[in-house]
This record gives C-alpha cells, sequence and structure tokens, in this order.
C-alpha cells in the first residue's frame, strides 16, 4: 500500500464545500446554544439544540430485488452520497470525504471506506493512515482536527458502513464564551496524564510522536495500528474479555470510542449509551446519550429540559459519564 494522502488545501476545501452545501440546503445545519460545565476538574461542553429533535428519518430500508417480499437492505448513506456533500477522494482511492449531512458543528466530515466495510470491525492500518493523513494536511489550521470513530452498540454508532468523523476544533469552539476555558479532553489527556484521574469513565492514552506516527514517517499507518490494537486489548482487559492478544481483525469484542488528535490517540470502552436525565422535582426528563465526541469534553441535549437539568445540576453530568 502506498501512502494515502490527503489534499494539501484541505481546510479550504472543507470550508468550501460546507457553505455552498449550506446555502443550497444540501447540509442540515442545527445551530446550538452552548455552555461549559466543570465535572471534577475537567470543562465539558455543553451545547442544546431544540431543531435537532426533528432531524429527518432515514430513508426505509430496500428490497435489494426490487420485489416486495424478502429481506431488506438499511439505507447505506455513505454508498452513494449526492455529489454536493463530497469534499475530496484520497490517493490511493479506498476511501473518500464527505461532510455530515446533519451538522451541529460547521464543517463537520466524514472519512468514510469507498467499498463497504463493517463499523463493527476493527479498523484496518489504511483508516487511521487516511484519517492522518487528514490531520497532517490541516496542521494547525482551524486549531487542528479531531478525530472519533464509534464502535459498537454502547458507542453512539447509527451506521454500519465503516467511517470516522472529523472535527475542525477551531468550529467546536463556536458559541463559546472566549474565557470559558474549554479544551478537547483527548488533547489534555495527552497532555497531562494526571488529568486522566478527575475523568469519571475509563480512558486509555497513547501518545502519538510525528517522527514515528505521521504521514511522512507511518504512511502505511501500521505505527498507529500498532498503538490503536495495544488500546483495544488493555480495554478489553479493563473489561474482563479475554482471548484478544492475537487479534489482527474482525468483529470487537467490545463497545468503544476512539479519538485521535495529532498528539495523542485515546480510548474509551463503553458499557452504556447513556443514562436518564432528571429534573430538581425528581422527574425523568429525557437520556443524555454520548458517542465519540465525548472524548472531545462535549456533550449534545435536544430538548430544554434536559438542558436546563443539566445547567441547574452540573453534577448530574458527571454521574451519567461515569455509567458510561
Amino acid at each position: 500500500m502506498g501512502r494515502i494522502r490527503a489534499p494539501n488545501n484541505l481546510p479550504e476545501l472543507v470550508r468550501s464545500t460546507f457553505a455552498r452545501a449550506k446555502a443550497s440546503g444540501d447540509v442540515n445545519f442545527y445551530p446550538t446554544q452552548a455552555a461549559v460545565l466543570h465535572v471534577n476538574s475537567i470543562p465539558f461542553q455543553l451545547r442544546f439544540s431544540p431543531s435537532l429533535a426533528n432531524k429527518p428519518k432515514p430513508p426505509k430500508p430496500t428490497n435489494p430485488d426490487g420485489g416486495g417480499g424478502g429481506s431488506t437492505k438499511p439505507f447505506d448513506p455513505f454508498a452513494d452520497p449526492p455529489a454536493a456533500l463530497v469534499v475530496s477522494k484520497l490517493e490511493p482511492p479506498a476511501h473518500y470525504l464527505v461532510l455530515n449531512k446533519f451538522a451541529i458543528v460547521p464543517e463537520h466530515f466524514i472519512l468514510a471506506t469507498t467499498a463497504f466495510a463493517a463499523q463493527t470491525d476493527l479498523l484496518d492500518a489504511a483508516d487511521l493512515a487516511a484519517a492522518r493523513a487528514c490531520v497532517d494536511a490541516y496542521g494547525e489550521a482551524d486549531g487542528g482536527l479531531f478525530v472519533f470513530f464509534n464502535c459498537g452498540e454502547h458507542s453512539g454508532a447509527s451506521q454500519a458502513h465503516r467511517h470516522l468523523q472529523l472535527l475542525p476544533v477551531a468550529r467546536m469552539r463556536d458559541g463559546l464564551p472566549p474565557d470559558g476555558g474549554w479544551e478537547v479532553l483527548a488533547a489534555r489527556l495527552g497532555a497531562d496524564p494526571g488529568a486522566l484521574d478527575q475523568v469519571p469513565f475509563p480512558c486509555l492514552v497513547e501518545r502519538l510522536h510525528a517522527a514515528r506516527c505521521g504521514a511522512e514517517a507511518d504512511p502505511d499507518g501500521r505505527v498507529l495500528r500498532e498503538a490503536y490494537l495495544a488500546l483495544y486489548r488493555r480495554a478489553c482487559g479493563a473489561m474482563g474479555v479475554e482471548g484478544v492478544e492475537g487479534q489482527m481483525e474482525g468483529e470487537a469484542r467490545i463497545s468503544y470510542n476512539l479519538a485521535m488528535t495529532r498528539d495523542v490517540m485515546v480510548l474509551c470502552p463503553r458499557r452504556a449509551e447513556g443514562a436518564a436525565l432528571v429534573a430538581g422535582s425528581g422527574d425523568e426528563v429525557g437520556k443524555l446519550a454520548l458517542n465519540g465526541t465525548v472524548l472531545a469534553g462535549t456533550a449534545l441535549v435536544k430538548s430544554e429540559a434536559e438542558w436546563d437539568a443539566l445547567r441547574g445540576d452540573p453534577e448530574q453530568l458527571g454521574r451519567v459519564l461515569a455509567r458510561i
């Protein structure tokens, strides 16, 4: 496998593609309100998007044979995405970049495999090398990139076709108070190992050094995959899952979220997607569900009752995080 290359002008390409798609209505962008809550000493960004509750449902499953009976095939948004959402193919063309059609953060884009690969299987070296090529193409532009991956029933994963998600960090700050103190959680864990003690859910951390893991030094993603597999095996051990020492491919044995920035890779084994939220009256008002953006230190709610419950009792966020 040759070196996987992302466009050198990737930040500008993502920005312009998003602007056109938003103007044409091909992207549904959901504005949010934002607040920063502290769990122990860790700042978490809470966003509220009431319009997301009315997000369109995906098309119904189709019969591959075109008939009315028999088995159905779930809709795959990455099999043939609208041209207006496509940012770029990568070289070699085993992966491509496409905008997230339902965006909370502007310029949220996705790295998907061109041919179908299972979201529940272990990531390949090429998947990680492609993600790293995007990270390196951004560099420090827009605050760098935050990459995350959801795997398994408790991870917040919603699509079966393999994809990693990418967020420009500067866009993740949109709407936050300038002195809010929020920073990407994964980056903080990489810079300060002691911060792990303040996080209420398990995280496993591997520092990434450009001299070994950058796109130039690790063109086929071999070193990145070694780091990823080491984290995966440690996470399986933490969850009491045995017999994974020699696993190199196939379905993951646990649910987990993976995050990557230029300097760090973090893996969080998952036991639950989230937990119920209660108002000050003690009444249940909804559920907080978390995906891989939890490793950025972010959470999203869709109703005002959930928004008020968490802002009124920030410790409730810590209790939910402790259950995932």
